[in-house]
């Protein structure tokens, strides 16, 4: 196993060895968490993260960040309400919704690719901009009255369980996720060029193409992540999921992601967001002010860029004073 990977996994172990934790802790000592209504609840808010964190996960594996993300979620919410104010059947809302997702992706992409604008300066550039159209389309109305049926689905759970309906859908593009990552030329392609960008090229990998294919991906999951918040909260208004960005990105970093690219694992990531999930729920509970989560969100993006980086250093360390203190180790002979 390639050395960057070990150090991957063994940060993996740690993100979810410190989620089983929380939750242990939670289930014990905190009123009301282990309710099944609560942790439906918990699932279904972290949901939006989960679902953007997929893409996101592979962006950022091959070295590169859209911040928009939230933004056009925000932005497919105010066209599915400004729609659906028309009259247009939802059936055919949300195809066009998606589309509209895969068109903002794709502008990130071109402008990325094909200009060579970094990545960082065009997302947020775009989080702006399409947060303004959002604005534009449908002002400051809050539309609500979706069909009960779509309603039920985002928002219900499986009988007396605690598993959301929207849950099943989640596994399915998350296990697609995985074999893409992990298991596909494509994945591969990814990790080295996260690696080294120059070198992925010379070895014949087509870097602009993948990176346009993972903008408009990550442009496409961000507009279903759209479609689920107006539906699962019932209420599509321009501002949805504003801010949800930190949160995406917080969880993929604290997950093992490295932000200069090539290494992680979508494992990782994912335990990634629902730690965060279950510390937002956990501080819910506890009457926590939102502005206190923010907080803590921050301080949880800086110790996920921190902590693997001093792992790091440490594992390096360590190697060399195994090197040094190798009984094998031979003493280079005095030259005359």
């Amino acid at each position: 196993m390639p050395d960057s990977l070990t150090r991957a996994v063994r940060w993996d172990t740690v993100v979810g060895a410190l989620l089983v934790v929380v939750l242990l802790l939670s289930f014990t000592t905190v009123d009301g968490f282990g309710n099944a209504l609560n942790l439906s609840f918990l699932i279904g808010n972290t949901l939006p993260i989960a679902l953007i964190a997929l893409p996101m996960t592979l962006l950022v594996v091959s070295g590169e960040i859209d911040l928009s993300v939230a933004s056009t979620a925000g932005l497919s919410g105010a066209v599915m309400g400004a729609l659906w104010n028309q009259g247009m059947a939802i059936e055919t809302i949300i195809p066009l919704c998606l589309l509209l997702g895969v068109v903002c992706g794709l502008v990130n992409g071109l402008l990325v690719t094909r200009l060579g604008l970094p990545s960082l300066a065009v997302t947020i550039g775009t989080l702006a901009a399409y947060r303004g159209i959002a604005q534009i389309v449908l002002g400051s109305d809050a539309v609500t009255d979706f069909p009960s049926a779509y309603l039920d689905f985002a928002a219900g759970r499986i009988g007396d369980t605690f598993l959301p309906y929207a849950f099943l859908p989640f596994l399915v593009l998350l296990a697609i996720a995985v074999v893409a990552l992990h298991a596909t030329p494509f994945g591969r392609s990814l990790f080295a060029i996260g690696a080294g960008e120059e070198a992925a090229r010379f070895a014949g990998i087509r870097v602009k193409r993948q990176k346009l294919i993972l903008f408009t991906v990550t442009g496409l999951m961000s507009a279903l992540t759209g479609v689920f918040w107006a539906l699962h909260y019932a209420s599509a208004r321009y501002d949805n999921a504003t801010g949800l960005e930190l949160s995406v990105v917080a969880a993929v970093l604290l997950g093992g992601i490295d932000f200069d690219g090539g290494k992680g694992t979508l494992g990782g990531a994912v335990a990634g967001v629902f730690l965060l999930g279950a510390l937002q729920n956990v501080m819910s509970l506890k009457d926590v002010s939102a502005q206190s989560q923010i907080v803590v969100t921050g301080v949880l993006l800086v110790l996920s860029v921190l902590g693997p980086r001093v792992a790091r250093q440490i594992a390096v360390a360590r190697a060399g004073r195994k090197a040094a203190t190798a009984p094998d180790a031979k003493t280079p002979a005095p030259t005359s």
